[in-house]
């Protein structure tokens, strides 16, 4: 493990400074990062360029194109759109127009994020929050919406390119406070971003402490959802703050609170450096949990032994599988999406190889407007070829667990793309959904 750990960042402005980029990568792999930076977030820093890249694997190293911009993660006609701008210098109000209007394609808040998950209070909407199952309220603090490096599939990249209008942020804690007294069925509450362990452990404590109120009693669970155990670990060793950090943790967890990380973890590289290793014994010692999650990604994690040796190094670091997601219908997802039936078979091959204390994974798993729908496999009924699905939350707590149909589609990779079954016009929760969303 380094000795030291300069925390160094690089982004769109400075990664020619990068001596690997120099080294490694041709001319036009370097114009990738320039035009399609422009359009999506583009964040890395010295630890995962250093310790996760393994260099002379790129370009396909899958942890370089977890955080590289790739040209092929914009469509071509809009490549093409933002290289000639930038060829031609043309002045930055114009350039900006360009970019937005694609970014404004790219399905920038899917699952009705901004519109239908935002709950009220005294006629107010609580913008920074959302509320969109009984038990979960996610929270998206404001001085937590960045990243240690930003992942190119990420589908909260509006969160990082700068307009208030697409993200989400929350800074008045005593809102949400006043939001959960009144909904005494909220036992679950997720600090999201971003990440918030971007934020000093001062800043993070002004959050957390006031969830520790004997009024929220029925608050079970603080969840924090981050990539920061695999993208800056020595957060947890030998930042300046580090003990601090660690005794925020301790006070939550002998407050009686359940304190659970919510890890993004695609690939197993991440979890090979002593860093990692080390950084995981820090926060487990203190009582709090490592649940990880990924969405399954075409070029990064789309085979069965990598999510069978990811599962299993995550059992014997200690920490507990718990989502394959499916990619979401923003962002690149046409160069990272693996089709839903692909998906399933991945998932069913990588989980018949992994012992009974690994399945506690769910998937594969859409968030997808109506809930999370997990894709329980094909099927044939009555001589018709269907795909299974479930709800494993839905917007109405009475869809969870309630299976329904579709029509076998190998090429479908989001539920829009899919059709019911047995010649229904609707699946069973659409009618209800489309009242709920006309309401809103």
């Amino acid at each position: 493990m380094t000795e030291t750990q300069d925390y160094i960042v690089f982004t769109l402005h400075n990664f020619d400074q990068i001596p690997q980029v120099n080294k490694y990568l041709n001319a036009e792999q370097y114009r990738a990062i320039e035009v399609v930076g422009t359009v999506l977030p583009f964040k890395v820093n010295n630890y995962v360029i250093d310790e996760l890249i393994n260099w002379d694997n790129v370009p396909n190293d899958p942890i370089f194109i977890l955080t590289f911009p790739q040209k092929e993660m914009l469509k071509e006609e809009h490549y093409h759109l933002v290289d000639q701008a930038l060829k031609n210098e043309i002045p930055q109000i114009e350039l900006k127009k360009i970019v937005n209007s694609i970014r404004a394609e790219l399905n920038p808040n899917p699952a009705g994020q901004q519109d239908h998950n935002v709950p009220i209070l005294d006629g107010q909407r609580l913008h920074g929050v959302q509320h969109k199952y009984d038990q979960t309220l996610l929270f998206f603090p404001s001085h937590g919406q960045t990243c240690h490096a930003y992942c190119t599939f990420c589908f909260r990249w509006p969160q990082f390119i700068g307009d208030k209008n697409l993200k989400f942020a929350q800074n008045e804690t005593s809102n949400v406070i006043e939001y959960l007294k009144r909904h005494p069925k909220i036992t679950d509450v997720l600090f999201t971003g971003g990440d918030p362990m971007t934020m000093s452990a001062s800043r993070l404590r002004a959050y957390l402490e006031p969830f520790l109120s004997p009024e929220l009693d029925h608050v079970q669970t603080i969840r924090i959802g981050t990539k920061s155990i695999s993208y800056w670990p020595y957060r947890y060793i030998n930042d300046k703050d580090t003990e601090e950090l660690l005794d925020l943790f301790r006070q939550i967890t002998e407050a009686g609170k359940h304190l659970a990380f919510m890890a993004h973890i695609n690939h197993p590289a991440e979890l090979k450096t002593e860093a990692v290793v080390q950084a995981i014994k820090n926060i487990k010692a203190i009582g709090v949990e490592i649940r990880t999650q990924s969405p399954i990604m075409r070029h990064i994690n789309d085979k069965a032994c990598t999510w069978r040796d990811m599962w299993n190094i995550q059992v014997q670091l200690g920490l507990i599988p718990y989502y394959m997601f499916i990619a979401r219908d923003t962002g690149a997802q046409h160069y990272f999406s693996v089709p839903l039936v692909k998906a399933w078979q991945i998932y069913k091959d990588a989980y018949r190889q992994v012992s009974g204390i690994a399945r506690t994974v769910r998937g594969p798993s859409m968030s997808a407007h109506p809930g999370k729908i997990e894709i329980v496999g094909p099927a044939t009924i009555n001589g018709e070829e269907v795909l299974t699905l479930n709800f494993i939350q839905g917007r109405n707590s009475n869809w969870v667990k309630q299976p329904f149909f579709a029509e076998y589609d190998e090429n479908a990779t989001w539920l829009n793309d899919l059709k019911p079954a047995f010649g229904k016009k609707k699946f069973f929760f659409e009618t209800e959904l489309i009242d709920d969303v006309k309401l809103n």
